[in-house]
């Protein structure tokens, strides 16, 4: 007696159902190991079998194998040694982005008797990157009339690493009209801002440029750096003031290009040149320059490229607008990416057996997982084939299922199935 499983593709559509039931796992928790990036492609990372307590050639004996929901392959298990070896060099920015801690889980499965173990390789930083400034030159306007103690926000740097790795400091060069001081952001990033210390005069100094350097915490720290161009300007009376200093809005992720997300508004009471105000992005990261488009005159921000929730849920933007005497306010603008249901469900097909041999005992034709990249309800599934088959389902821990007979089968009666 045979059995097959083909894709429904091939033969007929097949409809998959996700759902998940608890079962047995083998171990509670998962193995954890640590290799730093860039570490050399084929280094020993650790002995599965000796972590999991399996005896000398099991691994080998009951057909082993290393899976991973992104099917990276990225490790390499020797079954006869249980060593598992780095399959290649890992570049940590490339995988996980800011996210910190870098945790690409795996699973050991073992298929003579079935049987899965979890698994995570925790990726660690190294100081690799240096702080980055998007602008090589930073310019303020800044009148005369300017107490001292007033602030300038300043641009911050830019940094891949994570971690201590990451931006802890700005400096500048010695002067007598400014400081520097850093503010904490609540979330791990710091941002630079220029203290005024001292009366500036035009007449005296019309300009001022002064070097912004950032550092990382790394050892030795890596270091970027920018110029500041400060103008003194005469006296111009009104700053631009937005209506809302924060602007929330929820945009669906599959809106089209050019769709209005928002229209930010600021008034300035002086007249003139040095009432008329000028929008714009205030030093915007480049994935917002190429994602978001401002009406320099209307204020009005559009959709210059897709959304996609399952890469960015969220965007936040400071736009300046700017009067013709060189004074600027600030609002910030929270775009919220709402999900919408734009991923179908998948099956990553881990193991199949065909043909069969008749009269067999319960047998595992298949070993599979389901996933649905979307979020929320759009993400719930359930799993299930054809009632009226000799085969049946069974769910496993984080989205497996393996297709086993119910029953045994004869050859003479049916030699094929379609699943």
């Amino acid at each position: 007696m045979e059995a097959r499983v083909v894709r429904a593709v091939q033969k007929r559509q097949v409809l998959f159902l996700c759902v998940f039931l608890g079962v047995s796992w083998a171990g509670a928790e998962p193995l954890r190991y640590f290799v730093a990036e860039e570490t050399d492609r084929g280094t020993f990372l650790a002995n599965l079998a000796i972590d999991l307590g399996l005896g000398a050639g099991e691994l080998s004996a009951r057909g082993s194998r290393i899976v991973s929901d992104e099917n990276i392959r990225f490790l390499l298990l020797n079954p006869l040694t249980g060593d598992l070896l780095l399959n290649e060099k890992l570049d940590r920015e490339e995988l996980c982005g800011p996210t910190e801690p870098c945790v690409l889980p795996f699973q050991l499965l073992l298929e003579k008797p079935f049987q899965i173990f979890r698994a995570e390789l925790w990726v660690r930083d190294i100081n690799d990157h240096s702080p980055v400034f998007l602008d090589r030159e930073i310019t303020l306007d800044i009148l005369e009339s300017t107490t001292p103690g007033a602030t300038f926000l300043l641009e911050s740097a830019q940094d891949s690493d994570v971690g201590i790795n990451n931006l802890r400091n700005y400096t500048i060069n010695s002067n007598v009209y400014f400081h520097i001081n850093i503010r904490d952001s609540g979330e791990g990033n710091v941002y630079p801002e220029l203290v005024l210390d001292r009366v500036l005069d035009r007449e005296e100094v019309p300009e001022l440029r002064l070097t912004l350097t950032a550092l990382d915490g790394g050892s030795p720290p890596r270091s970027g750096t920018t110029l500041i161009r400060i103008l003194v300007l005469d006296i111009n009376d009104n700053v631009p003031e937005f209506v809302e200093s924060l602007y929330k809005v929820q945009v669906p992720e599959n809106s089209p290009v050019g769709s209005l997300v928002v229209a930010v508004s600021a008034r300035d009471l002086d007249t003139g040149s040095n009432g008329e105000i000028v929008y714009a992005f205030f030093y915007a990261t480049e994935r917002i320059l190429k994602t978001f488009q401002i009406n320099s005159t209307s204020g009005n921000l559009h959709l210059k490229a897709e959304l996609n929730y399952e890469a960015i849920q969220t965007y936040t933007l400071t736009i300046q607008a700017k009067d013709g005497g060189g004074l600027s306010g600030k609002c910030t603008v929270v775009v919220h990416v709402t999900d919408v249901n734009d991923n179908p469900p998948e099956l990553l097909m881990s193991s199949l057996t065909s043909p069969i041999a008749e009269n067999s005992p319960e047998t595992v034709v298949a070993v599979f997982r389901i996933r649905d990249r979307d979020s929320g309800n759009n993400a719930k599934m359930v799993c299930s084939v054809q009632d009226h088959l000799p085969f049946v389902l069974k769910p496993s821990v984080e989205n497996f299922y393996t297709l086993v007979t119910n029953g045994a089968l004869d050859r003479e009666s049916q030699a094929e199935y379609n699943i």
